[in-house]
């Protein structure tokens, strides 16, 4: 059995990369997605749900070289055991982690609050796109 989960938001930070034992590069960022509705009442209501991803070997390195925080990006991967923990006030928390295999650019740096669609798929096993590649770079795992 397979399970996929598709997410469309906009970064809370700039990526971070380190390499795992094996030597396999690995980048996790924070994916926030939101959804706007208007109540019973008439007020419009907001909800924002965070996921952390994590990138592995090519995807890993084109997603720290291309992304920062507020870039919009769509990704596609499997959806981890959720990580719960409890916080400085006793609340429970919970972290939703997703492992990519796909990561679609929507936003060049310049217009990272704005989506501007159509940009091309790289995935792991394709070459990394040229410095010139501006904001035209999705990767897939």
């Amino acid at each position: 059995m397979y399970q996929q989960i598709t997410l469309i938001g906009n970064l809370g930070r700039d990526p971070e990369m380190r390499y795992a034992p094996s030597g396999d590069p690995v980048t996790n960022f924070s994916v926030a997605t939101s959804r706007g509705w208007t109540g019973e009442d008439g007020q419009r209501q907001e909800k924002t749900v965070w996921f952390r991803v994590t990138a592995w070997r090519r995807l890993a390195e084109t997603c720290n070289q291309y992304l920062s925080k507020g870039r919009r990006v769509l990704v596609v991967g499997e959806l981890e055991e959720p990580y719960v923990w409890t916080d400085e006030s006793g609340t429970s928390r919970a972290s939703l982690q997703v492992t990519a295999r796909t990561v679609q650019f929507l936003s060049s740096r310049a217009e990272s609050d704005e989506q501007s669609g159509g940009q091309p798929v790289y995935s792991d096993g394709e070459s990394a796109p040229s410095p010139d590649a501006g904001s035209d770079v999705d990767v897939r795992f």
